[in-house]
């Protein structure tokens, strides 16, 4: 008889370990899908917090008894916490795919746009038309060509930039220039000192230059932004939608990647590109949620309306 309890005894202290095994097996995969999950949803959502899901299923935060064989009612919560987690990492990277599919369209779009306005920009013109007015005509018909003559023709006359007056001279310098010792701050704040005076060609060499100097500052995604800016308000909308895609693209977790989405829109849509600018608009929406529908949400909706999205 006494053996009969030995064998019993060391059956179930024999299986003890197994399920324990299995248990620690199974929370094992629980933190290790918890780590990717949190891995994508940083990529799906760059600017981070409140936008992390919690795990749909939680720990019922009851202890796990001292003695004898685990629950299995606790392996089971384990393995539904898998289940849920599994699920969601499966949408999370969905979300990125799509993403990632966006971008390249858009990328493929724009690549389109700059090829056509190059092409424009080099047909010669019937008169010495400059940069700044390819800009902002890139949508136009090109002009009608005349019967080329018996002789040679002239070579076309090239414009020089006029000198700024000198009222304007002494305005930009009544404009004071930061001096705190950090050279980044100190350049973009004069930067913006200049757009918000409408001196758009002075702050787009400063922002530049700053820019050249400090590429990867924490705040360079403000910079990029307001040069971007500094040229759809100069009426040259060409540049500036190079400068809001790049800076989006390039760094989608900087500070103003959002606003450039948005501005990028706003100048495919003075470009007559409204097809773009709703898609634009449309990324903005799917890659910045909470900004869409938050600090951007009126804008977003006057730069569909204007582009006449659906």
């Amino acid at each position: 008889m006494k053996f009969r309890y030995f064998l019993t005894a060391a059956a179930i202290f024999s299986a003890a370990p197994a399920a324990q095994a299995q248990d620690t097996n199974v929370e094992g995969r629980v933190v290790k899908l918890e780590k990717e999950m949190k891995a994508v949803q940083r990529k799906v959502f760059p600017d981070g917090a409140g936008k992390f899901f919690e795990p749909e299923i939680q720990p019922d935060g009851t202890k796990p008894a001292t003695t004898g064989t685990p629950s299995s009612s606790a392996v089971s919560d384990l393995i539904g916490r898998v289940d849920a987690l599994e699920t969601q990492l499966a949408t999370l990277t969905g979300q990125v795919e799509t993403q990632s599919a966006g971008i390249k369209a858009m990328d493929e779009r724009l690549k389109l746009l700059e090829a056509q306005i190059k092409a424009q920009n080099a047909v010669p013109a019937a008169t010495t038309a400059s940069v700044a007015e390819t800009d902002t005509k890139v949508a136009a018909a090109p002009a009608k060509t005349t019967s080329p003559a018996k002789t040679a023709p002239a070579p076309a006359k090239t414009t020089t930039p006029s000198k700024p007056t000198a009222a304007r001279t002494s305005a930009v310098a009544a404009i004071e220039r930061p001096s705190t010792g950090d050279g980044f701050e100190d350049g973009y704040s004069y930067g913006y000192r200049l757009w918000e005076a409408k001196f758009f060609p002075e702050a787009q060499v400063q922002l530049q230059d700053t820019i050249t100097k400090y590429p990867k500052h924490k705040r360079a995604s403000y910079a990029r932004n307001l040069l971007g800016r500094s040229w759809l308000d100069d009426g040259k909308p060409a540049t500036a939608v190079k400068i809001f895609y790049d800076n989006y693209k390039n760094d989608p977790k900087g500070d103003r990647a959002p606003e450039s989405l948005y501005f990028l829109g706003d100048a495919l849509t003075d470009l007559g590109k409204a097809p773009e600018a709703c898609e634009a608009f449309g990324q903005l929406a799917s890659a910045y949620p909470s900004e869409a529908s938050g600090r951007l949400a009126s804008r977003l909706a006057e730069g569909r309306k204007k582009a006449k999205c659906k």
